[in-house]
């Protein structure tokens, strides 16, 4: 049973919401979990004392929380479950690349506003190696303010703005690895066995031998290997992802407590969402890929359940970028099912949007989608068409040669589609870690670059830049209304394009995803009421469509999201509806020319029964002419039913 509707109950039925007596009512609600979990990773014969240490430094931590956070934690409990609401958007951006600091953040408050975002995920803001540092993803500290973004009193003055504008915050919890400046890898170094212990060290490379023989490479160009030989210990540590990111060894029950204590502190500086990076790797196991074990999702579980005894106002957020029937896991299966990760990226909704805008068909995403499991009621999704890191290409083998495509040869396509390699493609985008041996590549670029902009300006075509702008909206559109919490890039809302500065950076040149992490654009901002231009139009529309949104209850995610089958390819549609009796039809054309269906079956699901209906996008009257409906070059319609 999800816990959270149990700490809700017990909540109810008290008089008195004194914080101590809730607090002890949330850990004996969650206790008999915790300990199963608990000992399902670290067995009792070993580690009862380990127990006994966790269960002491939970009301410690508990105490130390603030008291408006704990204010806060109350009425959301009692409260429904607000990341599902209609009024959330969110946006993801660099504070040094939006407006230089958590202060510069702090003005651009009103801009937020005017747009309608009221959810931001800042990038990581801790301090972090001076080179080479994954974007701030090598964590030096995981509470120290990294000074360039300003100080911890900075951020506590940030994050009390934001509960007073009614913003909700994400900050990353680099769960996984840390720097090797970290102060735990530093005291490795230097020969402290009880550090070394935190991490996976080994004498020599007999076991990474071991481990390499089923382990992939997640950056196989710049990075290969799993395996960093450390002279000044003398010892191989384990770097899945590049050599400066020391792997902690969860297998040690200190690193768990630690680590708890690390996310708890987090979250008192007033987090609202904690992103837990990369989380798939979290278990390591010789003779696996070490992705996505069940250690891995019993130890996300056992986070969750002591940070909703601690602070059950914040929820968590699984960066997990797997297979579709491996990311719905993430929101926890049988008994820990909607006890793991309230929120997920919705990666394969993300991958397949750009299959169809590569394609011009629907026929992989509807495919894939049917094959996606239910989510459990009580969590959601966070929907989005890019990030700041690079587009995968994870789609199942087996769809894809169900639809007489070849896997191989369809991911090469796309590759060249969107990098560079069709003379033909409107898309400028640049390669990311390609695997020569594999044939395995990714996309970067900003969503403009991506779908046309970019060349439509350069080449001054009108037709192209037209068409750019219109899958802009559409993708976004289609994030808005899926079902979840929508996601936008900061810059995409304006339209920018690729920024190629980075080549000049020595410590960016290698990576190409810094090619969609521009700076924000003022200048360009500053001229938005100039509705002539592409970005104006950009920015004018998504801000009518999130207000839409906002306005209207039926885009809460409930799980009333149904696909609609056509009978034309270069179409999607679904229906939105779950407890809501209104109901929202999203059509969209996926093509560049004109794209008909019959409207039959439309008007048999109630949306043409009081004449011809609005269309909320457009604001206009929908005609189905001769018992056809029309969809132009890369429309987005949003039927309401009445």
């Amino acid at each position: 049973m999800n816990q959270a509707h149990l700490h809700k109950l017990v909540s109810s039925q008290l008089k008195e919401k004194d914080p101590e007596k809730l607090f002890n009512l949330r850990l004996a609600t969650n206790l008999t979990l915790i300990q199963e979990l608990f000992f399902s990773l670290y067995p009792e014969n070993e580690h009862k004392d380990h127990f006994q240490n966790l269960l002491a430094l939970l009301p410690k931590l508990f105490e130390s929380r603030p008291g408006e956070l704990k204010k806060q934690d109350l009425q959301r409990v009692q409260s429904t479950n607000w990341y599902q609401s209609e009024k959330i958007m969110g946006m993801q951006l660099y504070v040094e690349h939006f407006n230089q600091d958590l202060n510069g953040l702090r003005e651009k408050i009103p801009y937020f506003k005017k747009l309608g975002v009221n959810f931001l995920h800042l990038m990581p803001i801790t301090t972090r190696p001076k080179g080479e540092n994954d974007g701030g993803y090598a964590v030096n500290s995981y509470l120290e303010v990294d000074k360039r973004y300003g100080t911890k009193e900075d951020l506590l003055a940030l994050t009390k703005e934001f509960r007073k504008e009614g913003i909700y915050l994400m900050l990353d919890f680099v769960v996984n690895h840390t720097s090797n400046e970290f102060s735990w890898a530093k005291k490795a170094m230097k020969g402290d066995k009880k550090y070394q212990g935190y991490y996976y060290t080994f004498e020599d490379n007999t076991i990474p031998t071991e481990f390499e023989k089923n382990l992939p490479e997640v950056f196989p160009e710049t990075s290969p290997g799993n395996f960093t030989y450390i002279p000044e210990m003398e010892r191989w540590v384990m770097t899945v992802f590049n050599s400066y990111q020391w792997d902690l060894n969860y297998t040690n029950p200190q690193v768990f407590l630690e680590m708890l204590t690390n996310l708890v502190k987090l979250s008192d500086m007033g987090v609202d969402v904690v992103r837990f990076d990369a989380l798939a790797f979290l278990w390591k196991k010789i003779g696996t890929i070490s992705q996505n074990l069940p250690e891995a999702h019993n130890l996300i579980a056992l986070f969750r359940m002591c940070l909703q005894v601690v602070a059950p106002g914040v929820i968590l957020l699984a960066e997990a970028i797997v297979a579709p029937t491996d990311i719905v896991k993430y929101f926890g299966e049988d008994q820990k099912r909607g006890n793991e990760c309230e929120v997920a990226y919705n990666a394969s909704l993300m991958a397949l949007l750009w299959n169809s805008i590569a394609t011009k068909k629907t026929t992989l995403l509807y495919k894939s989608l049917l094959h996606v499991p239910e989510k459990p009621k009580d969590c959601t999704w966070i929907n989005y068409i890019r990030c700041h890191d690079d587009i995968g290409l994870g789609y199942e083998n087996q769809l894809i040669e169900e639809l007489g495509w070849n896997p191989g040869m369809h991911r090469k396509f796309l590759l060249d589609y969107y990098c560079q390699r069709l003379d033909w493609s409107p898309a400028t985008g640049l390669m990311f870690m390609y695997n020569p041996k594999t044939g395995d590549g990714r996309i970067t670029g900003s969503a403009a670059s991506l779908l046309g902009l970019e060349k439509g300006l350069a080449t001054k075509n009108r037709q192209l830049i037209d068409q750019s702008i219109a899958k802009i909206i559409m993708l976004h559109g289609i994030t808005l209304a899926f079902g979840g919490i929508p996601l936008i890039y900061a810059g995409d809302e304006i339209g920018t394009l690729n920024d190629y500065s980075f080549k000049n950076d020595a410590s960016k040149k290698d990576d190409s995803r810094w090619v969609n992490r521009p700076m924000q654009d003022w200048e360009t901002i500053s001229k938005l009421d100039d509705r002539e231009l592409p970005q104006s139009k950009i920015f004018h529309t998504l801000q009518r469509l999130i207000q839409i949104r906002k306005d209207n209850p039926v885009f809460a995610d409930n799980n009333g999201v149904t696909l609609c089958h056509t009978g034309n390819d270069h179409i999607l549609v679904f229906e939105k509806k779950g407890n809501h009796p209104q109901g929202l039809l999203v059509l969209c054309n996926f093509d560049e020319h004109p794209q008909v269906i019959e409207s039959s079956w439309i008007k048999k699901m109630g949306y043409f029964t009081k004449g011809d209906p609005i269309d909320l996008v457009s604001d206009t009257k929908l005609i189905a002419n001769s018992g056809l409906l029309e969809l132009l070059p890369y429309q987005m319609i949003w039927l309401k039913k009445d």
